[in-house]
Protein backbone atom coordinates (compact mmCIF):
# COMPACT_ATOMS: atom_id res chain seq x y z
CA UNK A 1 0.00 0.00 0.00
CA UNK A 2 1.52 3.29 -1.01
CA UNK A 3 2.00 6.00 1.36
CA UNK A 4 -0.04 8.70 1.74
CA UNK A 5 1.16 12.07 0.95
CA UNK A 6 -1.47 15.32 1.76
CA UNK A 7 -0.54 18.59 -0.33
CA UNK A 8 -2.27 21.90 0.69
CA UNK A 9 -1.34 24.39 -2.26
CA UNK A 10 -2.83 27.38 -2.98
CA UNK A 11 -0.90 27.86 -6.57
CA UNK A 12 -2.48 25.72 -9.23
CA UNK A 13 1.13 24.96 -11.30
CA UNK A 14 2.94 24.76 -7.99
CA UNK A 15 0.25 22.41 -7.02
CA UNK A 16 -0.42 20.19 -10.24
CA UNK A 17 4.17 20.26 -10.12
CA UNK A 18 3.99 18.75 -6.55
CA UNK A 19 1.14 16.22 -6.92
CA UNK A 20 2.53 15.06 -10.25
CA UNK A 21 6.33 14.61 -8.24
CA UNK A 22 4.93 12.76 -5.81
CA UNK A 23 2.39 10.39 -7.73
CA UNK A 24 5.34 9.17 -9.96
CA UNK A 25 7.07 8.36 -7.37
CA UNK A 26 4.12 6.04 -6.32
CA UNK A 27 2.44 7.93 -3.40
CA UNK A 28 -0.65 8.61 -3.14
CA UNK A 29 -2.02 11.38 -3.50
CA UNK A 30 -4.66 13.72 -1.12
CA UNK A 31 -5.22 17.21 -2.35
CA UNK A 32 -4.26 19.69 -3.56
CA UNK A 33 -6.15 21.66 -1.21
CA UNK A 34 -6.15 25.44 -1.49
CA UNK A 35 -7.50 26.46 1.72
CA UNK A 36 -7.10 25.10 5.62
CA UNK A 37 -10.35 23.74 6.18
CA UNK A 38 -10.58 21.40 2.82
CA UNK A 39 -6.86 20.47 4.05
CA UNK A 40 -8.23 19.92 7.43
CA UNK A 41 -11.30 17.28 6.32
CA UNK A 42 -9.01 15.78 5.03
CA UNK A 43 -7.00 15.01 7.39
CA UNK A 44 -10.02 14.39 9.83
CA UNK A 45 -11.43 11.31 7.23
CA UNK A 46 -7.98 9.80 6.66
CA UNK A 47 -4.81 10.36 8.30
CA UNK A 48 -1.88 10.90 5.84
CA UNK A 49 1.40 9.41 6.44
CA UNK A 50 2.98 13.22 5.30
CA UNK A 51 1.75 16.72 4.78
CA UNK A 52 3.41 19.40 2.76
CA UNK A 53 1.84 22.70 3.67
CA UNK A 54 2.47 26.04 1.46
CA UNK A 55 2.78 28.86 4.47
CA UNK A 56 0.05 30.74 3.42
CA UNK A 57 -3.45 29.36 1.58
CA UNK A 58 -6.37 31.43 0.54
CA UNK A 59 -7.93 31.20 3.83
CA UNK A 60 -4.89 31.86 5.81
CA UNK A 61 -1.32 30.62 7.81
CA UNK A 62 -1.34 26.87 7.81
CA UNK A 63 0.58 27.46 11.46
CA UNK A 64 -2.06 25.65 13.40
CA UNK A 65 -2.79 22.68 10.76
CA UNK A 66 0.95 21.77 10.99
CA UNK A 67 1.25 21.64 14.02
CA UNK A 68 -2.07 19.90 14.78
CA UNK A 69 -0.20 17.08 12.45
CA UNK A 70 2.84 17.38 13.95
CA UNK A 71 1.07 16.90 17.68
CA UNK A 72 -0.53 13.98 15.47
CA UNK A 73 2.92 12.19 14.61
CA UNK A 74 2.07 13.21 10.86
CA UNK A 75 5.64 14.26 9.54
CA UNK A 76 5.17 17.87 8.19
CA UNK A 77 6.98 19.65 5.48
CA UNK A 78 6.67 23.30 5.30
CA UNK A 79 6.93 24.29 1.67
CA UNK A 80 6.95 28.24 0.62
CA UNK A 81 8.85 31.57 -0.26
CA UNK A 82 7.35 33.45 2.89
CA UNK A 83 8.91 31.62 4.95
CA UNK A 84 11.90 31.73 6.97
CA UNK A 85 14.27 29.15 7.69
CA UNK A 86 15.13 29.64 10.28
CA UNK A 87 12.02 30.84 11.80
CA UNK A 88 10.72 27.98 10.91
CA UNK A 89 13.11 25.76 12.31
CA UNK A 90 12.13 27.86 15.76
CA UNK A 91 8.76 27.37 15.51
CA UNK A 92 8.27 23.59 14.64
CA UNK A 93 11.54 21.81 15.30
CA UNK A 94 10.23 18.67 13.98
CA UNK A 95 9.26 19.61 10.34
CA UNK A 96 11.11 20.67 7.68
CA UNK A 97 10.91 23.95 5.67
CA UNK A 98 12.00 24.18 1.88
CA UNK A 99 11.84 27.62 -0.04
CA UNK A 100 10.11 27.84 -2.96
CA UNK A 101 11.08 26.58 -6.23
CA UNK A 102 12.49 23.55 -4.36
CA UNK A 103 13.56 20.88 -7.42
CA UNK A 104 11.15 17.79 -7.19
CA UNK A 105 14.64 15.68 -6.06
CA UNK A 106 15.19 17.89 -3.34
CA UNK A 107 11.33 17.41 -2.14
CA UNK A 108 11.45 13.63 -2.64
CA UNK A 109 14.98 13.66 -0.62
CA UNK A 110 13.34 15.98 2.19
CA UNK A 111 10.10 13.38 2.08
CA UNK A 112 12.57 10.15 2.50
CA UNK A 113 14.33 11.81 5.02
CA UNK A 114 11.18 12.77 7.35
CA UNK A 115 9.56 9.15 6.34
CA UNK A 116 12.82 7.56 7.50
CA UNK A 117 12.54 9.19 11.31
CA UNK A 118 9.16 7.95 11.99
Amino acid sequence: MALRILVAEDELITASDLCDTFAEAGYEIEGPHAGISSAMLACQKIKPDLAILDIELIDGLTYELAQTLIDDNVPVILHSELAEREEIAARFPRAIAVAKPCPPAALLDAVGRMLATC
